[in-house]
């Protein structure tokens, strides 16, 4: 039987994303966009390497290899310009306008691993993709 836990952790994913939007907006002020995005970095950095250490896997580090280290450093890097447009996007935008564009990145999922990792677009992927992406444009435009 397939373990539904990855629904709970997708939702508490989402929940504490639409937290981000509204602690950004509300934090900003007028702060540089660069500046808050590099302080919420700063405290995520501090955070994950506790929570780590709290749970021991600190050692782990040294079993990545460097491919691991490669695409992890990439990924990172597109965090960061991720979290940068975002809070350049609240400081200009609405925030129930831009996480509902930010969201978009679910259909950028699909097509690039339809693309690199050879995932398949079925018939429903693709009209969900549709679906996500006409009522993201809504939303926004609301």
């Amino acid at each position: 039987m397939q373990s539904w836990s990855w629904l709970i952790f997708g939702l508490l994913s989402a929940l504490f994303a639409a937290l981000v939007a509204i602690f950004g907006k509300l934090g900003l002020g007028k702060i540089d966009t660069t500046l808050a995005t590099t302080a919420r970095a700063a405290v995520m950095f501090v955070f994950l390497l506790l929570t780590t250490g709290f749970m021991g896997k600190l050692s782990g580090l040294g079993s990545i290899d460097a491919k691991g280290w490669f695409y992890i450093i990439l990924a990172g890097v597109a965090g960061a310009l991720s979290w940068l447009c975002y809070f350049w996007a609240l400081r200009i935008g609405r925030a129930s306008q831009v996480a509902p564009i930010d969201r978009l990145s679910v259909v950028f999922v699909i097509i690039l691993a339809a693309l690199f990792l050879g995932e398949k677009i079925g018939w429903k992927s693709g009209v969900g993709a549709t679906l996500v992406t006409v009522g993201a444009i809504l939303i926004a435009l609301a």
